[in-house]
């Protein structure tokens, strides 16, 4: 049985997956696992390999979903990001982190907020 955190975690990634599909980006993977995480989307556009964080939530009553990206979780999305790479040297040089704050509930309308290079 899914927690209702986890049923809006899930419906916030299929809604950023939908979004990157819909912008001309290509889903390569979703929940890509490692010794230091997970990685929740990786796509490409323009020969860009993006790792994307998306962060969800019912609503900003107490921090917009982005604020929960601290630099303890960029760290670990790095370190993540490093694992992939070393396993997939066919992947290429370009490549940046990005994060998708998603907004709202399974049935109701999301606010998609894309995040690009946040990680320097």
């Amino acid at each position: 049985m899914s927690t209702h955190t986890q049923v809006v975690g899930r419906w916030g990634e299929d809604t950023a997956a939908q979004y990157l599909a819909a912008n001309g980006y290509t889903v390569l993977a979703r929940n890509v696992h490692s010794a230091h995480g997970e990685i929740d989307i990786i796509a490409s556009k323009d020969g860009l390999l993006i790792f994307v964080e998306v962060k969800t939530r019912s609503s900003h009553t107490f921090a917009y979903p982005e604020d929960s990206v601290t630099r303890r979780k960029q760290a670990y999305l790095l370190s993540a990001a490093e694992d992939y790479l070393q396993a997939h040297p066919e992947s290429g040089d370009s490549w940046q982190f990005d994060v998708i704050a998603v907004e709202g509930a399974p049935g109701g309308k999301a606010q998609i907020d894309h995040f690009e290079n946040v990680i320097e």
